[in-house]
Parts: C-alpha cells; structure tokens; sequence
C-alpha cells in the first residue's frame, strides 16, 4: 500500500510541475488511438489511412479544446461512411443532428466521456464508463455518455451490414435510406444499454455522496451489480440476445478498473476521521472530516564524500599558514 501511495504522489507531484507538456502529450495520444481505430474498423477511405494525414491531425488535436478533437472524429467517420454508401452518411449526419441537439441542451463539458464511451466499446470494456462517470462526475455527465453509446450502435450496425449496404441494387436510394434508419431503430440492444448505463451512473452518483464511511467503494459495488441486473433483465424482456458470461465479467472488470481510478484520485483514510461541531448566529453545524491517504515522497539528500585524510587537509592547511607567516 505504501509503494503505491508513493506511486501516487510522484504521478501528481510529475503531473503538477509538467502540466503544460504532459496535458499536449496526453491529447495527441488519444487522438492518435481515436484515429487509428477509426481507420482499423470502417477503412472504406483509403485517402483517410494514412500516418501521415492521422499524425498531423493528432498535432493539431494537442493543442486544440477536446471540441476540437470531436469535430476531427466526426469529420473522419463521415468520410468512411460516405464513402460506403450515401444514404449511411445522410443518416449518420442526422445521428449527428441529433446528438448536437440533446447534448448541447444538457452538457457541454463532455468531450472526454463522449469520445471514451464509443472507444471503450471497441475495447470490450464499456461497463467502466457508467461507474467513472457516477464516480467523477455529475448527473448531467450521462448525456454524453448516452450519446456516445447511440454512436457506437449506430456504427456497429453499419459495419456488420457493409456489404449489404455497400451494393448498389435496383432500389431506390429513398428505400435503401428507409433500410438503413429501420435497421438501427430495430435494434433493441442500444436501448437496453443506454437506460443500463444512465441509471447506473445516477445510482452510483447518488451513493457516492452519502456520508458513510467507504461510500464510493460500495457505491462502485452496487453501480456493477445494478448494471448486471438491469442488462439481463433487458435481455429477457426485449430478446436482445446479450452474452451473460461478458456481461458479468466485463462488469467485474470494469468495477475493478473503477476502483484503481478511485485509488489514484480519491482515496480516503476513514480510520482517522472526526466529527467536528460548531456554530454560528444561524445554524449548529455537523461537520464529518475524512482525511486523505497519503504519504511524503522520500527527499533526496545528497551527501559529499572527501577523499583525503583528515590529518593530509590539517598539515596543508598548517604549511599554508606558515607561508603566509613568512610573508
């Protein structure tokens, strides 16, 4: 434990000396991986899957708002998906409408959590969202969150019917449009996931807040199981044909990966805590005070080792007075 709050502090401690190297650093690293998988998964842009085009728009992206990164995203998965079919383009382009719409109404600080959700999906480890979300943010956070589960389904239909949507047939491009819009409102899945994901963020964020001692630990326990009930639950009553093993276990993992991030950004010493009483003309106030863990990083003193004798530096130091003497 003491090897890790020492971790803990040297990463803060880096982070607050070097804040305007290492913010820069961390952008252009997330829009690098944001791009790469975007290239990896559509790739129907062959102009777009270039290192050189994905490096720029990575430096550009480090030294811009996260708003900025978003837009790049969207300009990019526009261009794949329009150059597979036109009609997938005009309905994400309204996908698009629609998530400016609701998420500029309720929550304008989401970049991140926007830009996350889609990319955790991709990883297998989208159960992390909602409980990082509840844990660090506000209620107001799932609206990004929700908007970037909708993304992520509407991609997915899009690439697992690539070849269907791809040809061009005797159909009209009005029904090839009613095709594609009637296939991802179909699609049952995205529903029961965006209410698991908002109600487990709010649960977790209304836990959190309680004061009782280890509430975001519980409030992370009780966030993963709430999630897990609610996704099979959707899956019995809608048939939306989930995996119960990757459920359950990418929910455990991502209540694992949650506490980790709790660790490193709030981590309390409940052992130590007080209550304190006071008062002023108005109000008698109850106040609880936990303190945080934390230790101090060991300083480095550096200490000068003299190679000579102590009698070698007297006798010196005797013959330079005597010539002194003499002068």
């Amino acid at each position: 434990m003491t090897e890790l709050l020492l971790m803990k502090e040297y990463i803060k401690g880096f982070y607050a000396k070097n804040e305007e190297f290492v913010v820069p650093v961390l952008k252009f690293a997330l829009a690098l991986i944001l791009f790469f998988t975007i290239n990896s998964r559509l790739n129907y842009m062959e102009r777009l899957d270039s290192a050189v085009i994905v490096l720029v728009a990575a430096l550009f992206c480090s030294f811009m708002p996260l708003g900025f990164m978003v837009f790049l995203c969207a300009l990019f998965l526009l261009a794949h998906v329009y150059a597979l079919s036109l009609e997938c383009a005009v309905v994400l382009a309204l996908v698009y409408l629609f998530i400016a719409v609701v998420y500029l109404r309720f929550s304008t600080n989401g970049h991140l959590i926007l830009l996350l959700t889609p990319l955790l999906f991709c990883w297998h480890i989208p159960y992390v969202m909602p409980l990082a979300v509840g844990l660090f943010g506000a209620p107001a956070s799932t609206v990004p969150m929700v908007c970037g589960v909708v993304l992520y389904y509407v991609l997915h239909y899009i690439t697992g019917n690539e070849q269907t949507l791809g040809m061009t047939g005797s159909d009209s491009a009005i029904q090839r449009f009613r095709d594609v819009v009637t296939g991802i409102l179909s699609n049952r899945e995205v529903v029961v996931v965006a209410v698991a994901f908002a109600v487990t963020a709010v649960l977790v964020y209304l836990i959190r807040r309680l004061s009782v001692n280890y509430a975001r630990a519980i409030a992370v326990l009780v966030g993963m199981l709430a999630d897990i009930v609610i996704l099979l639950v959707g899956d019995l009553v809608y048939d939306a044909k989930f995996s119960i093993a990757g459920v359950i276990l990418g929910s455990l993992l991502g209540g694992l990966i949650a506490l980790v991030m709790q660790f490193f950004r709030f981590n309390l010493d409940y052992a130590r805590t007080e209550t304190v009483q006071f008062e002023d003309d108005e109000y008698y106030y109850y106040v609880k005070a936990v303190p945080k863990m934390a230790v101090r990083t060991p300083e480095k003193r550096v200490k000068r080792i003299n190679s000579r004798r102590p009698h070698q530096n007297a006798r010196r130091s005797h013959g330079k007075v005597k010539t002194r003497k003499r002068v």
